[in-house]
């Protein structure tokens, strides 16, 4: 398949002005991954040095830190500056950790589909287990959380040919793989709708720290210089503006105290909506229609 046919080329400046509630500029939504990850198979890790061993100790339990003591972290810079998350959440993590779906549901935070675990990827699925896949992630996140989910995030954004419209299938609203705008925009499902939601791939955790070797001062700027520059962009029409962070990473005492130092920066600055991602999509639908 040379292209497909999800959506129209569209370019941003092309576009009807898009208007934010109290005259606000940005929609920051800030999307915490909270996952689970198998012990007998490699995955996200600090060092290659153990990665091809099973059990891997090392990075296995350097990610475990994330449920254990990140998430706490995390939950209260962001508690601190009235940020309501939007959790990527992997469904095995409604059985193996409840008191991180308690505290989320504590503080108001929306839950998304994403994946089962984040050691087994979406891509290569057949059609019906694909299917079968979705609707047990779906169906497990409503239970356990209370909500059904309205969005979709793949482990590592991985999708099928048929993923945006089993998504659409199952009612999911909104998809935050395709990382190729600052806008939401709706996509071309084979039965009823769904929208692709701004997430973020640089200004993400994972690739900052482990891919680019950012430090967490760098880290930091870069969402400060993002939101600055968004700021100035959306004087005539909003942008959104995705912040994904982990809880093995983001959380570290090292990291949290400029995770805290930026959203202090964005809330200084003034104009930024801070949102969930079905608000972002219901004001999206608003907007256009």
């Amino acid at each position: 398949m040379q292209n497909h046919d999800r959506f129209e080329f569209s370019p941003i400046v092309s576009r009807p002005k898009l208007k934010l509630p109290d005259g606000n500029r940005v929609a920051v939504w800030v999307i915490p991954n909270v996952e689970h990850f198998l012990f007998d198979r490699p995955s996200t890790s600090i060092t290659g040095v153990t990665a091809g061993l099973a059990p891997d100790i090392l990075n296995y339990a350097w990610r475990d830190y994330g449920p254990r003591v990140g998430f706490w972290r995390m939950l209260e810079v962001m508690e601190k500056h009235g940020v309501k998350g939007t959790v990527a959440l992997n469904s095995d993590v409604c059985e193996l950790y409840p008191q991180l779906i308690e505290a989320g549901n504590a503080c108001g935070w929306e839950w998304m589909g994403h994946g089962k675990n984040n050691s087994q990827f979406i891509a290569h699925l057949e059609i019906d287990e694909e299917r079968a896949l979705i609707n047990d992630i779906v169906r497990t996140i409503q239970s356990a959380t209370g909500t059904k989910p309205r969005g979709w995030l793949s482990p590592a954004l991985t999708e099928t040919y048929n993923t945006p419209d089993i998504l659409a299938e199952a009612g999911i609203e909104y998809n935050a793989n395709w990382v190729n705008d600052e806008q939401p925009y709706p996509m071309s499902v084979k039965k009823g709708s769904l929208y692709s939601l701004p997430y973020a791939i640089e200004m993400n955790d994972i690739p900052a720290f482990l891919d680019l070797k950012q430090s967490p001062e760098q880290f930091a700027k870069q969402i400060c210089d993002t939101y600055d520059v968004m700021y100035e962009d959306a004087k005539d029409s909003a942008r959104v503006m995705a912040i994904s962070v982990h809880p093995f990473l983001i959380g570290r005492p090292h990291r949290s105290k400029y995770f805290d130092l930026a959203l202090k920066h964005i809330r200084n600055k003034g104009g930024a909506w801070f949102a969930t991602g079905s608000e972002i999509l219901d004001w999206y639908k608003g907007q256009v229609g």
